[in-house]
């Protein structure tokens, strides 16, 4: 009586979608008679048999309940039988009995995922096609610690969370293989909470998922993507990318151009024609704004739900696979914005996944970005930590991307980050210092750079946090590069300004090269500088039409000639007018305009000439790629400087006013010619075409150099000279 009692009440729970251990009560155990006993709980069916070969044994259903039982004697019914399902009307179904199977995933697996060194975590978490003892299916696996129950739930059982509850196994992870399954099923996990809510959650490590506003993970089918890259990635190993041209064309794929139709380009059109439009640009690298899925178009891909998962916006994962095969074949690197800093709250997302604060920390002081209305990762959580090491490994391996760029580092840095006094934990030490998000980060560039050499890390790092772009072995947090937000905000608000009232603010020209050498510097014009009313690049430019694309072409001169590597967002390239709007593709027509076409011809040259100029590139991070030859003329907001390599010597003079200065005296280090090879005023870019033939240097000393030259400097215009000898 006390075991019957006991049976129904665990019955009772399964039936409920209460029990932890399905397996506790479904599939195959002994009977207490000797006998073996198989049972099935499958709500909206009339009938059940086991299938023994040839032999089908009906089973009974047990009074009140979709709970089906068969017994006999052991060794009747195969260690793998099948279910046949009857509607009444004789139509029937046949399937193997996913609580047949023993457990799937390793005790290693989950051994180094409990400890947060599993690598790869993408492998087995997640869902996947896989073959149990000759059985095809699909491997549903979760971590959900505090869950009371687990189910996978899909068009396959009516979306019923009763009919598959998954096994529980260590570390808080749940399986169920469930044979039948092919790739393109849609699913779902269905958690109670022990509470008793009911969440229904997509996979976090789900690869693929539909289209917004539908919100279900896709069962992806197994990589069998052919790539042409191997050349590509053996030289990408040795680069010596530090000494090397880096020119980054910023992207937003949903806004570049538009389909006619849903408005989305699939990434093989996507490849093809943005290639065929940066080549010849110059760039080396398209930068692609985050392409991890998102629920909404307006995040641009910043507020992540699918860290694993390529935008069905675009096309599948092979789609993208492509484009990254195609700029690979074509000399284009690709790199992909990543955003580990935070989440969004979308209930079918990660946020309380399994009823309690599982990827985010409880304590909204430490868990919530209140600007952003999302929340930050719990680094300090195995887990946690897992799971985005392996979403950065997973975009380097299995997409071979050739970098990352890591958003918003300086609200993973620090815990008062945008945060009113009061309104935020101090740590262990009382600091406001993020510690736990510190050592992720070494962690995060350790591993990438270890097992993918050549590879590259960005940080978007808006502080002067110290050696954010020196190795974890000499206390930085080991980033390959980051963007020079200081030197971006100090030239745009000088160059916003009246030239009038330039020689005022001259430092803000000069100012950045006191920390130019502390770190691996990139010079971004980035998407966040053409949105929110701060203008386009073109009308950010003080002055009448003429003098705004003067000022635009000068400004792209300083950064293609200035110490650091390139970034520039695209529509920049053109000058286009509007800010950016990610709803709409960039205005392209205005390439039929000279003025615009000019600019972007300046672009291409510019490019053109950082690439095969050594000097411009070979030292961007040492300081004897670099040296002033005037930074004191701020009267006539004029500066000069020298870069150097080996090979060469370039000199470069830039104008910031609409007067042009003809005999202006120049300080060279070097007696013989000087030409000129590069002139922002020239009319072939929509400039008034004042420039220099070849000029002789005389033994006049100035500016502390033994030679000088005398130039025509153009208005609001720069010039670069070669020394000939």
């Amino acid at each position: 009586m006390k075991k019957t009692a006991q049976r129904n009440k665990e019955l009772q729970r399964l039936v409920e979608a209460r029990h932890h251990d399905p397996f506790a009560l479904l599939g195959r155990h002994a009977a207490d008679n000797g006998e073996e006993l198989i049972r099935a709980f499958i709500p909206g069916v009339k009938e059940v048999a086991v299938a023994s070969r040839d032999t089908q044994f009906p089973m009974q259903r047990v009074p009140g309940t979709d709970v089906y039982e068969w017994r006999g004697r052991p060794g009747v019914v195969p260690e793998r039988y099948e279910l046949i399902l009857g509607d009444g009307a004789g139509h029937t179904t046949r399937a193997f009995d996913p609580y047949s199977f023993p457990p799937q995933v390793s005790e290693y697996d989950l051994h180094l995922f409990g400890e947060g060194r599993h690598r790869h975590t993408w492998r087995f978490m997640g869902a996947h096609l896989h073959d149990a003892d000759g059985v095809a299916g699909v491997l549903f696996v979760v971590w959900a610690p505090n869950a009371e129950r687990v189910s996978v739930v899909s068009d396959f059982n009516a979306w019923d969370g009763r009919r598959h509850p998954m096994r529980m196994r260590s570390n808080g992870v749940w399986e169920l293989f469930i044979p039948g399954v092919t790739a393109g099923a849609l699913y779902k996990f269905e958690l109670r909470a022990r509470d008793s809510m009911i969440l229904l959650k997509a996979d976090p490590y789900a690869q693929r998922f539909e289209i917004r506003p539908s919100t279900a993970s896709i069962v992806s089918a197994d990589d069998a993507f052919q790539w042409h890259d191997d050349a590509w990635l053996e030289t990408r190993k040795r680069a010596d990318w530090l000494h090397e041209p880096l020119s980054i064309y910023e992207v937003h794929l949903g806004s570049w151009q538009r389909s006619a139709t849903d408005g989305f380009l699939n990434y093989r059109e996507l490849a093809e024609r943005l290639v065929a439009y940066v080549q010849p640009l110059g760039f080396t690298h398209i930068e692609l704004l985050p392409v991890t899925e998102h629920p909404l178009d307006a995040s641009w891909g910043y507020q992540t739900i699918g860290y694993f998962a390529a935008t069905s916006r675009h096309g599948t994962p092979d789609d993208l696979r492509f484009f990254v095969d195609y700029c690979h074949s074509h000399g284009i690197g690709v790199l992909l914005d990543w955003v580990p800093a935070h989440f969004p709250k979308d209930p079918h997302g990660l946020a309380r996944f399994d009823g309690t604060a599982l990827y985010e920390h409880e304590d909204p002081r430490r868990g919530e970005h209140r600007d952003w209305g999302t929340l930050i990762f719990n680094y300090g959580r195995n887990e946690v930590r897992n799971f985005l090491i392996s979403s950065a490994l997973y975009w380097l391996e299995e997409f071979h991307i050739d970098g990352l760029r890591v958003d918003a580092v300086a609200s993973m840095l620090y815990l008062d980050y945008s945060r009113d006094p009061g309104d935020w934990l101090p740590n262990i030490h009382g600091g406001r210092e993020n510690l736990e998000a510190i050592d992720f980060l070494r962690e995060l560039n350790s591993v990438t750079h270890e097992l993918h050499p050549g590879t590259l890390t960005m940080a978007e790092e808006s502080t002067a946090w110290p050696m954010v772009s020196r190795p974890v072995w000499l206390g930085g947090l080991g980033f390959s590069m980051k963007w020079n937000m200081g030197w971006m905000h100090d030239t745009l608000e000088y160059m916003c300004l009246d030239p009038v009232h330039r020689h005022y603010h001259h430092d803000r020209l000069t100012f950045g090269m006191l920390y130019a050498y502390t770190e691996n510097f990139v010079l971004p014009f980035s998407h966040d500088e053409v949105v929110h009313g701060k203008a386009s690049m073109h009308y950010k430019m003080a002055g009448d039409e003429w003098q705004r694309l003067a000022n635009l072409r000068l400004l792209y001169t300083y950064m293609y000639t200035y110490p650091g590597k390139k970034l520039l967002f695209m529509g920049c390239e053109f000058a286009q007018g509007p800010e950016w709007d990610h709803a709409r593709e960039l205005d392209w027509y205005v390439l039929d305009y000279p003025p615009h076409r000019g600019v972007h011809s300046l672009v291409g040259d510019l490019n053109r000439l950082y690439r095969q100029s050594s000097a411009l590139h070979r030292y961007d991070f040492e300081v004897q790629g670099f040296e002033w030859i005037d930074c004191h003329d701020a009267a006539q907001s004029v500066v000069s400087y020298m870069r150097k390599s080996e090979q060469e010597n370039l000199v470069v003079v830039l104008n910031f006013t609409p007067v042009p200065r003809h005999g202006y005296r120049l300080g060279v280090p070097y007696a013989g010619y000087y030409q000129e090879i590069f002139n922002s005023d020239s009319a072939y870019y929509g400039g008034g075409n004042l420039g220099n033939a070849g000029i002789q240097a005389e033994p006049t000393p100035w500016m502390g150099r033994p030679y000088s030259i005398y130039i025509s400097l153009p208005p609001l215009a720069g010039a670069v000279f070669r020394h000939l000898g």
